[in-house]
C-alpha cells in the first residue's frame, strides 16, 4: 500500500526536480520519487480510486501546493520547473506550505482524496483534469467490449491511421484490430492493436504475450487501455532489443478523446476580475 501523504512528496518532488537539472516531465519526475523513495511495486502501483495510482494522484497534489507556494512552475507543455525560489530554497517544511496554501485558498479542502477539492476555483488544471477524465472512463468502462473496439477504431482514423478493422482472431494473443499509419505520406507502418478495457492496471505479461502475437504481423504494436500500466509493463515495452510497443493509458485516452472532440463538449467560461483598488483611487 502507498501510505505517502501529498505533503509528505513536498521534499521528494522538489528533489526530483533538482536531479532532473531543474525541470522534468510528470513522468520523468515521478520515476525520480519512485528512486528516491525506493518504493516497491506494490507502492508504486497502489490504485487511486479512478486509474490513476495513488503515487501519481498524491504527486499531482504536491505540485499543485508546490506551485501555490511559488517553488515550481509548468509550462503549457507539461514540463514542470523549479522557480528562482525553488532552486534557492535549501528546507522543506511540509506543514507549513501546506498551511499556507490552504490559508491562502480559504475553499480548498484539507484532504486530497475528496473530489470536493476539484470544485475549487483556484486549483491548479491538472487536478481539475482528474475528475472530468475520471468520470468519462467509468462512462466508457460500462460500454460493451466491442462497442469499446469501436470507439478505439474510430479514435485511431481520427489520429490519421488508414485500413482500420477490429479483428475477429482467436488465440491472438490479445490483436483486437490493426491498421496502417503514413508519415508524411511516404512511409508506411502496419499497426496491431489492443484494446483493453481495464479499470486497474495492464501488468507486463500482457505486453510480452501481445508483443509475441504482434511478431510478423505488423511493424509497430500498440496497447490502449482505460487503466493503466504498470512500472514493469512500461519498462517490457520499450525493453532493450526487442520490438517496441507503444502504449496509450486512460489518462492519455481520455485526453486524446477531448483533443478530437469525440463525445466531448468544451466550454469556455469568461472570468471577470473587478480591480477593487481601481476603484477606490479613482
Amino acid at each position: 500500500m502507498f501510505n505517502y501523504k501529498f505533503n509528505e512528496l513536498f521534499k521528494p518532488t522538489i528533489d526530483a526536480l533538482k536531479k532532473l537539472g531543474g525541470s522534468g516531465s510528470i513522468n520523468e519526475i515521478e520515476e525520480q520519487v519512485i528512486e528516491l523513495l525506493n518504493l516497491t511495486d506494490e507502492e508504486i502501483n497502489d490504485i487511486h480510486d479512478g486509474n490513476r495510482s495513488k503515487l501519481s494522484y498524491r504527486l499531482a497534489w504536491a505540485r499543485t501546493y508546490l506551485k501555490k507556494y511559488d517553488l515550481i512552475e509548468n509550462s503549457t507543455r507539461g514540463i514542470w520547473a523549479l522557480t528562482e525560489k525553488g532552486l534557492k530554497i535549501e528546507t522543506i517544511n511540509d506543514s507549513e506550505i501546506k498551511n499556507f496554501v490552504i490559508n491562502e485558498n480559504k475553499n480548498i479542502v484539507d484532504d486530497e482524496e475528496m473530489s470536493a477539492e476539484e470544485e475549487n476555483i483556484n486549483i491548479s488544471s491538472e487536478i481539475r483534469d482528474l475528475s472530468w477524465k475520471e468520470e468519462l472512463l467509468e462512462i466508457i468502462k460500462r460500454i460493451h467490449p466491442e462497442a469499446f473496439e469501436r470507439l478505439c477504431q474510430r479514435l485511431l482514423r481520427e489520429l490519421g491511421f488508414i485500413n482500420v478493422e477490429v479483428t475477429q482472431y482467436s488465440n491472438d494473443g490479445g490483436i483486437d484490430g490493426k491498421g496502417v499509419i503514413r508519415l508524411g505520406g511516404v512511409m508506411s507502418f502496419h499497426v496491431v492493436f489492443q484494446a483493453k478495457r481495464y479499470k486497474d492496471s495492464v501488468s507486463a505479461p500482457v505486453v510480452r504475450d501481445f508483443r509475441g502475437a504482434m511478431i510478423g504481423r505488423a511493424d509497430k504494436g500498440l496497447i490502449i487501455t482505460t487503466g493503466t500500466f504498470t512500472r514493469e509493463a512500461k519498462k517490457e515495452a520499450q525493453r532493450d532489443g526487442a520490438p517496441p510497443i507503444d502504449l496509450i493509458d486512460g489518462n492519455d485516452f481520455a485526453e486524446k478523446l477531448k483533443d478530437l472532440k469525440l463525445g466531448i463538449d468544451i466550454e469556455l467560461v469568461e472570468k471577470v476580475n473587478i480591480k477593487k483598488e481601481w476603484f477606490e483611487n479613482f
